[in-house]
């Protein structure tokens, strides 16, 4: 839609706003499922009796799933709707969140935390689709923006507050009492989300331009892969997927779980004081994500962005390596300016989509996406893995106990993803942002 915001009625605009609130509340909570592993983490360790690689696998098991169904995800959407797949997503994370709270074994815990990956894994397209539906073309962009400005604040919750409510009710009640809200944003999904246009809402709404649709797609399988194939064989979509392995595939290892453990055994930090950190990576980079934006927009660039930024992040990755002690205002500055320069990766999305057909920018994005998500379900449990190899047999309450060392050799493995990530951005092809994709072999 292209029409002004003025020709839209306050009840066409009212019930989108609820349709969106309910939808972001559901991405605040995916955010906070995702990096809630990292506040937590030593009493998940305690919990379960478990090696730094089991722990990596625990966290990681959200990224493995979360994986697998970006593609399906835009799939489903477009086929079933948002409607249905929020709901049934939230009753599935909910539930999930439920039995990894009340788990007793880690067996439980996995079974657990992958349901929380599969149900929280549909928030964010069903999200676009809700937006791109109900919302001026226009506006849309924007709206995205804010959406996940504010979804940015469950992993700002996942630090510092998720640990202080943890050590004062116990991080299992943390959990419930998060799969309870899970539970009642399906059932306010099922009752206020609309997948389109209905007759309703259309007698409160302008008419769609002509040709423009309210049905939902037809699922075509050969149409389906035949895109897909093509997104994949266009060597200028690799670069992209390449940054976003590298930047955001290490930012979710280190933001989901490992931050903490090495800021509190690795640097000597309180635990308060940790968590705190770690709420301002979050929060630098949520606010990154608005700058890093509008900076590349403005300037009409996407590639020197992102080389910059991710440099940057690169560079300060050697400062944590280097075991240099550090004032305490200068590591809550390098934490900020990792959150600011992290936000780089999101650029990747549109880098993609400019290199490929605008009907397959669905695809292009799915693709790029699984980038990152592959990357951290592969480097949170590979850095458990060196720590252990290097784990001299300390423990302290049934918690092993790691060396700075350790965590300085497990991290090498962060910090040379992120300069993956700076190395793959020399090759993105530059956009000026705007769809470049013409119909001839790259």
């Amino acid at each position: 839609m292209s029409h002004p915001a003025a020709e839209f009625s306050a009840e066409y605009r009212r019930r989108r706003l609820l349709m969106l609130a309910v939808v972001v509340a559901a991405y605040v909570l995916s955010f906070f499922q995702r990096f809630a592993p990292a506040g937590i983490a030593q009493d998940l360790a305690a919990a379960f009796q478990t090696s730094a690689a089991s722990l990596g696998v625990l966290a990681a098991t959200y990224f493995y799933v979360y994986t697998v169904m970006q593609v399906p995800t835009g799939i489903l959407v477009d086929t079933l709707g948002p409607r249905r797949i929020l709901t049934l997503g939230g009753v599935v994370a909910g539930g999930g969140s439920l039995l990894f709270g009340m788990a007793e074994t880690l067996d439980a815990a996995l079974v657990g935390r992958t349901l929380i990956g599969l149900g929280v894994s549909v928030t964010f397209i069903a999200m676009l689709k809700i937006i791109a539906v109900w919302f001026e073309e226009h506006r849309f962009a924007t709206v995205v923006g804010l959406s996940m400005l504010v979804g940015n604040l469950g992993s700002v919750l996942a630090g510092a507050p998720l640990s202080a409510l943890a050590q004062a009710t116990g991080w299992r009640g943390v959990f419930v009492g998060v799969g309870a809200a899970s539970l009642l944003l399906a059932v306010l999904a099922w009752l206020l989300v609309r997948d389109r246009l209905d007759s309703t809402a259309a007698a409160v709404a302008p008419a769609r331009p002509a040709g423009s649709t309210l049905g939902v797609p037809i699922f075509d399988r050969t149409v389906i892969l035949i895109g897909l194939l093509r997104v994949l064989r266009n060597r200028a979509t690799w670069p992209a997927v390449g940054v976003n392995f590298g930047i955001s595939g290490s930012f979710f290892a280190f933001g989901g779980l490992w931050a903490t453990p090495f800021l509190t055994q690795g640097l000597g930090m309180t635990r308060a004081t940790a968590t705190a950190h770690l709420s301002l990576y979050f929060a630098g980079f949520a606010i990154g994500c608005l700058i890093v934006g509008a900076l590349s927009d403005r300037l009409r660039r996407r590639k020197p962005v992102i080389i910059v930024s991710s440099h940057l992040l690169a560079a300060i990755w050697l400062v944590w390596l280097s075991g240099i002690a550090l004032p305490l205002a200068a590591s809550y500055g390098l934490f900020a300016l990792m959150g600011l320069a992290t936000a780089s990766f999101t650029l990747t999305w549109a880098c993609a989509k400019e290199v490929n057909p605008p009907a397959l920018s669905g695809m292009s994005t799915s693709v790029t996406n699984m980038g990152g998500f592959l990357a951290g379900a592969l480097l949170q449990p590979a850095v458990g893995w060196i720590m252990d190899q290097r784990w001299a047999g300390a423990m302290a309450d049934g918690v092993r106990l790691y060396l700075p060392a350790d965590y300085r050799w497990g991290l090498l493995l962060l910090a040379a993803a992120a300069w993956f990530g700076a190395a793959s951005a020399w090759r993105i092809r530059e956009t000026r942002c705007r769809n470049i994709w013409q119909d001839r072999p790259d």
